[in-house]
């Protein structure tokens, strides 16, 4: 995996969240926040979680601290709020790729983890797949939740944003 394959999957990060911003911005307040048994309880508390683990992330791969100590911390009460910072997540997200030099994708990340704190180095590499799978796992969730409301969740598949960035 070379930085093309990452600047990539930020592309595809950021092209799934805006469809998942626009089925949402569908919803009823009550459906979008109504607590549907889920680990982050809501569409909206999955949806931020998503956001606080990239802003940890993103934290430790910059050097810059995030300010996060609780992977529940809850970012934003409203929906648009919580889009908007999604957005310019997305876009931080690419940037930082973008800005990385081809040896830190041979490098490694050394930084402490936020339950039971422990310093731990792992490739960048896996850092950056781990980054991107977090995401993907819980917008698959958010996928799942939609199902629950009635809606019609939009597809998600990878293979749909390669096409549509390849046609």
């Amino acid at each position: 995996m070379n930085k093309s394959h990452f600047q990539m999957m930020a592309g595809y990060g950021a092209w799934a969240n805006r469809r998942l911003v626009t089925a949402c911005r569908a919803l009823s307040e009550d459906a979008y926040h109504a607590d549907r048994g889920a680990f982050f309880s809501s569409i909206h508390g999955t949806l931020n979680h998503i956001l606080v683990g990239d802003r940890v992330w993103l934290g430790r791969i910059t050097g810059i601290d995030s300010g996060l100590r609780d992977l529940d911390a809850r970012l934003f009460d409203t929906r648009e709020g919580l889009a908007a910072a999604r957005s310019s997540e997305d876009q931080r997200i690419e940037a930082v790729i973008d800005a990385m030099p081809d040896a830190a994708f041979d490098g490694s990340l050394t930084y402490t983890t936020l339950v039971k704190p422990t310093t731990i180095s792992t490739p960048m590499r896996q850092v950056l797949t781990h980054l991107f799978n977090h995401a993907t796992h819980h917008r698959g969730q958010v996928h799942g939740l939609l199902s629950q409301v009635p809606s019609d969740p939009p597809s998600l598949d990878l293979i749909v944003y390669l096409r549509k960035i390849n046609s």
